[in-house]
């Protein structure tokens, strides 16, 4: 049982962990430190392809080892506890910007180009730049529901 909760807690910690770093040194460093900021932003655009990847494989061994875990503490699956819904939120909103978004701005930073040398009210660049909100709130999103899927999953612990 105590592998269980290693493995479900490895599970937040490698995703949250990914998510904050990714959020507060990939992304600003790569825009500062790199010569242009199609660079940066090609670096950023796999970053955060490789995060997802993580968080989808994090995010199976969670609810793997969670639903495992609570048959074995409490003797059911508990597949309708909260933590769980939050962690499929999680999943689905990882899901919708790795398939969803980020093809679709790769596609326009493909037909683009150098992005900057887009005027703003160019059609393809407001495309872009409205996409980028939404990869941003996504994220935002998911790192959110972490910190509360780790409370809950603490939760959980504590009465057991």
């Amino acid at each position: 049982m105590p592998f269980l909760r290693y493995l479900m807690l490895l599970a937040l910690i490698v995703w949250l962990g990914g998510l904050i770093f990714f959020a507060f040194v990939v992304a600003p460093t790569a825009f500062s430190v790199l010569p242009t900021r199609h660079l940066a932003g090609n670096l950023v655009a796999r970053s955060l392809q490789g995060l997802h990847w993580m968080g989808i494989v994090a995010g199976i061994v969670y609810l793997a080892s969670s639903l495992v875990y609570g048959r074995v503490s409490t003797g059911t699956f508990a597949p309708f506890a909260a933590r769980h819904w939050i962690v499929i939120l999680m999943l689905i909103l990882t899901l919708v910007s790795q398939f969803g978004v980020v093809p679709r701005m790769d596609t326009l930073r493909a037909s683009i180009g150098e992005i900057d040398a887009v005027p703003l009210d160019n059609p393809a660049r407001v495309e872009f730049d409205a996409l980028h909100v939404w990869s941003t709130r996504l994220e935002g999103g998911v790192l959110l529901l972490g910190l509360v899927a780790t409370y809950f999953t603490s939760n959980a612990w504590n009465r057991h």
